[in-house]
């Protein structure tokens, strides 16, 4: 029977092998992926990386409040700037 020391070493000797062929395997399925890709001229909305995910990003909200001695604005969303705080907001309201 392996003892104790002989059983560990023969495990990282079986993970360093591991990690080997892990990446040579990898390596082998990117350049087929590459290949693939060239060969039909696959593009990337096609494999489902569109940049729709970017363009669902939400836009700035338009300023609802403005400082009138330096024009800074702030949209009515998080935390109030120091200018506002503890005033009344109808003062700073912007006119549309």
């Amino acid at each position: 029977m392996a003892t104790y020391r002989q059983l560990t070493a023969q495990l990282e000797k079986l993970q360093k092998e591991m990690e080997q062929a892990r990446e040579q395997e990898v390596t082998q399925a990117i350049a087929d992926i590459k290949q693939k890709i060239a060969e039909f001229g696959i593009t990337a909305e096609e494999l489902g990386f569109s940049s729709k995910v970017r363009a669902a990003r939400k836009a700035a909200l338009p300023p609802k409040y403005r400082n009138p001695k330096t024009g800074e604005t702030w949209s009515g969303r998080g935390r109030a700037p120091g200018w506002l705080a503890g005033k009344n907001r109808d003062k700073f309201l912007i006119d549309e």
